[in-house]
């Protein structure tokens, strides 16, 4: 009885959770799209003080150097490039997927900065659309199986061995 009770308990906190997903997921794929869009403007300033010296961005960035302030640009620039090229390939990879496949690629929603001011604007609710049942369900059950897991594995030691 106290099994089936923690279950069920773990069942409704996955459920909770999981339900979340799908909402949470969109919100996270908007921000992607500003930082992306902001970063664009950062990089394409950045090209387009290249070309104006006829340098492609490689060559722009290995002229960075001689004083500590501009070697420490130089490295904020190709942060900010890799950051833009990693976000833009995610975002290219999320932005027209529904929530099922944006957690097939959820590997894609790892950015921190991102994820955290996401997570800061976000405010759950109870999801009726069939993408917010289904992971509910999902949730429930994955909740569920977490938790009588643990409780058996807690319990097992306490367990009398039967003789041979």
């Amino acid at each position: 009885m106290i099994l089936r009770s923690i279950a069920l308990a773990g069942g409704l906190a996955g459920a909770t959770a999981g339900s979340q997903f799908p909402e949470f997921s969109q919100q996270y794929v908007q921000r992607l799209g500003g930082a992306v869009d902001a970063l664009e403007q950062v990089v394409a300033d950045f090209d387009a003080s290249a070309r104006a010296e006829n340098l492609s961005r490689t060559e722009a960035l290995a002229q960075m150097q001689g004083t500590a302030f501009i070697e420490r640009r130089r490295a904020d620039m190709t942060r900010s490039i890799a950051r833009y090229e990693t976000l833009r390939d995610d975002l290219a990879a999320l932005r027209a997927k529904g929530p099922f496949m944006r957690a097939y690629h959820a590997s894609r929603l790892t950015d921190t900065d991102i994820a955290q001011a996401a997570w800061q604007a976000y405010v759950p609710a109870v999801p009726i659309s069939f993408a917010g049942l289904s992971f509910a369900a999902a949730g429930f059950v994955l909740g569920a199986a977490l938790l009588a897991g643990l409780a058996r594995l807690m319990v097992w030691p306490l367990r009398r061995r039967g003789t041979a």
